[in-house]
């Protein structure tokens, strides 16, 4: 028969139960956090809160503001006062003169100031809403610039302690050698050589590792003391020599200086304007006071004005305007033309740069690595049956070592070389 009986805990115990389940999702939550970083999530991060973006966006839009401002007329004048007040009695009904006067101006700039004043503003805006798109492309190609070295600096580490596990067991077997008098005592020396050396290459690396995560931590924060994914990090296709070749008159560097040229010929116009008479329209209500020698009251009086600039001697105002504004302009358009020279010199060296390194990670991927992998076994095992010396093995075996890391560092210098052929090409961020 099946007897159920009931079990009272102490209350301590279910305390107990209660902290390790707290401490179970404390574990949880920080497994959690620390989930591996990829390439995209630290370009998300990057965008995400950039400063320089948002400086150049809020530029943009103080110009746009500005644009608007500057398409309005001036602010009319108001104007009023007592005339031919007399001083001896300062009574307003004394002398027939005497009047009380409000008016009322308004100025208008000369020629087509206003709308040429907008246009400018209007593309200077459009110049920083280009400028903060290339500052997300520069951000962009420096966090990926970055993550690629991170992610060299790591994967590096793990090929070290890989290869230091086989160098630990060269040197455990030099010396059980040396024990039985089978090898000298320079072959323990050079093994245990060999070991600090890999070492130290090993702190090396997670030095350098260190100083990326950090260049990392200033655009993602906290998030560049996550572990990376082990995958290599995928770009987007880079599109061909032609299609490079042709975005590089779209290029937001270039799309900027266009619009700053657009500016200043705008500015040149102004100046032009400037040439034209500008003029000022003026309504006026005189109040008089007193009355006539008849005793009637004396009438009020209204005045309308107008004021005409007359631009007659230019030689040092007009003239040494436009002659400035000119140069400004011509300034530009050669700014824009070293502008997209050096564009073009970072696509050829870029797009070479990127050829070339892909037909040596081809080289290592078919020959040098295989070839290498099995030089290294082939050494060991006549070491060990004793037909060649100790320093032939190293040899092999640090060789091996060398061209794991180069193919590692060809596959990421390669990565990078995309990246800024990216920057120049533009992506939809």
């Amino acid at each position: 028969m099946f007897h159920y009986r009931k079990t009272v805990r102490p209350a301590g115990t279910t305390t107990a139960v209660c902290r390790t389940l707290w401490l179970l999702a404390l574990a949880a939550v920080s497994l959690q956090a620390r989930a591996q970083l990829n390439l995209d999530e630290a370009q998300r991060l990057a965008l995400a809160d950039d400063p320089a973006i948002a400086a150049s966006l809020a530029r943009a839009q103080a110009h746009t503001d500005n644009a608007i401002a500057d398409g309005q007329l001036p602010d009319p004048k108001l104007k009023t006062g007592i005339l031919n007040l007399p001083t001896d009695t300062l009574d307003i009904d004394q002398e027939p003169m005497t009047q009380l006067r409000l008016g009322l101006e308004q100025t208008f700039p000369r020629g087509a100031t206003l709308q040429l004043r907008q246009r400018q503003s209007e593309w200077l805006a459009s110049a920083e809403q280009a400028r903060a798109e290339d500052a997300a492309r520069q951000l962009v190609r420096d966090v990926r610039d970055s993550f690629l070295d991170l992610y060299y600096q790591v994967q590096a580490e793990q090929v070290i302690a890989e290869t230091r596990d086989l160098f630990a067991q060269l040197v455990d077997t030099t010396r059980a050698h040396y024990a039985s008098g089978r090898v000298n005592q320079q072959d323990v020396l050079r093994a245990t050589l060999e070991l600090s050396r890999l070492d130290d290459r090993a702190t090396s690396i997670r030095n350098a590792a260190d100083r990326q995560r950090a260049t990392l931590a200033k655009w993602i924060g906290t998030a560049a003391s996550q572990p990376l994914t082990e995958e290599f990090p995928e770009l987007p296709v880079l599109p061909s020599r032609e299609t490079l070749e042709t975005a590089l008159m779209q290029h937001p560097v270039i799309r900027t200086e266009s619009a700053q040229l657009e500016a200043q010929h705008q500015a040149v116009r102004v100046a032009r304007e400037q040439y034209k008479p500008g003029w000022s329209a003026g309504l006026e209500y005189n109040k008089r006071f007193g009355d006539n020698p008849g005793g009637d009251e004396r009438s009020d009086m209204v005045s309308a004005m107008v004021s005409v600039e007359l631009p007659l001697f230019t030689a040092k105002r007009q003239d040494r305007r436009l002659a400035a504004s000119i140069q400004q302009a011509e300034a530009v358009q050669l700014t824009r033309d070293e502008r997209l020279r050096e564009l073009r010199q970072m696509l050829d060296s870029g797009y070479a740069n990127w050829q070339r390194l892909g037909e040596r990670a081809a080289l290592y991927e078919s020959q040098l690595l295989r070839t290498s992998a099995a030089n290294a076994q082939a050494s060991l095992q006549a070491y060990q049956s004793g037909i060649t010396e100790f320093s032939t093995l190293m040899r092999a075996r640090i060789t091996d070592l060398d061209i794991q890391l180069d193919l590692l560092r060809i596959r990421v210098d390669r990565a990078r070389a995309q990246t800024s052929l990216l920057y120049l090409a533009g992506e939809d961020l």
